[in-house]
């Protein structure tokens, strides 16, 4: 439940603001919280971690390695 609400709330971001997100999860974490306000920190930290993630996979597909576990 609570790693679907991380994923589409990450993907909803990336979607409107996702110009602003790097590969680095400091800033991920700082432009996450410029744009929801959580209670929590840990819930903050893992839609961070999953932007970053995301935002890796993203670069490594444009430089053409390829994403791991896909041909």
């Amino acid at each position: 439940m609570v790693l679907g609400l991380v994923r589409n709330l990450a993907l909803t971001l990336i979607e409107k603001y996702g110009k602003e997100f790097t590969t680095d999860f400091e800033t991920n974490k700082k432009v996450v919280e410029k744009y929801v306000k959580f209670y929590s920190k840990s819930l903050r930290n893992m839609v961070a971690g999953y932007i970053t993630s995301y935002m890796r996979k993203l670069d490594r597909v444009e430089e053409g390695e390829g994403v791991k576990g896909q041909s």
